[in-house]
């Protein structure tokens, strides 16, 4: 498939034993979860983008949303997950994408989860006035959105959380107590040295408020299968097979 860097098709199952991912490091073993994981968001495809929170179709099923600022790697980071080169859109001048874009999820064309992905923020060349409404579109809909299941916060651990991540973190507090998974991921961490990357995911756990947090790095591939797996699981519930809808009908 041209234009598209594949780790899996989810038209021919992969080897159980992936190459290495960049010079020197070994062979490892993918597991059956993570196989299946990468597969379901493989199937990542476009399916509508909004101005405005009133432009977004209400859907009945489990919602993520990506959201962080500007260069904090969001776009390479969807983009890695779904094996897909161009899913997500990486303006060559950051923060001026100002669209929510869905992408729907769920192999042969049968959607079952979505992906959102929300516009970077925090970029100074955008205009003050800008920033502040897109500010409050994202609040709102971090708050409002009915079928939201889950939160992925990009953030470039070299930096830290910002002043608006912490505002973010404070928005969607009250819903991550009711249930609302949540998730930090720490972008670029090949760019660390691994006593830095363990201080930064130490920092982060304590911030992170009950959620989760997860180092990341499309260069050398940290991460991806743990990501894929926790997004997975977040979007498909176990099922019971002692539940009634699962006992076989009975003869007459």
């Amino acid at each position: 498939m041209q234009g598209r860097a594949l780790l899996y098709s989810p038209m021919t199952p992969p080897s159980k034993t992936a190459r290495p991912p960049y010079p020197g490091q070994q062979a490892k073993t993918v597991q059956p979860e993570a196989v299946r994981a990468l597969g379901w968001l493989h199937t990542a495809r476009f399916l509508t983008t909004a101005p405005e929170l009133h432009f977004l179709p209400a859907l009945d099923l489990p919602e993520i949303a990506f959201v962080g600022r500007s260069n904090a790697g969001k776009s390479t980071c969807i983009n890695t997950l779904t094996q897909q080169n161009q899913l997500a859109f990486a303006s060559k001048k950051p923060g001026r994408t100002q669209h929510i874009n869905l992408f729907a999820l769920g192999k042969q064309g049968v959607t079952d989860a979505v992906l959102a992905d929300l516009p970077g923020y925090g970029y100074a060349a955008v205009p003050k006035q800008d920033k502040l409404r897109w500010q409050q579109v994202m609040a709102n809909y971090l708050v409002t959105r009915e079928n939201l299941k889950a939160i992925v916060l990009l953030c470039d651990p070299r930096h830290g959380l910002t002043e608006l991540d912490e505002v973010l973190l404070e928005v969607i507090r009250p819903r991550v107590e009711e249930g609302l998974k949540f998730l930090v991921i720490l972008t670029k961490a090949d760019k660390l040295t691994r006593s830095e990357a363990a201080k930064a995911l130490a920092i982060m756990k304590l911030n992170a408020g009950g959620g989760e947090v997860r180092l990341f790095s499309a260069t050398k591939r940290t991460g991806i299968e743990d990501v894929a797996c926790l997004l997975w699981d977040w979007t498909h519930e176990p099922v019971d097979p002692e539940s009634p809808q699962d006992a076989p009908a009975e003869t007459p």
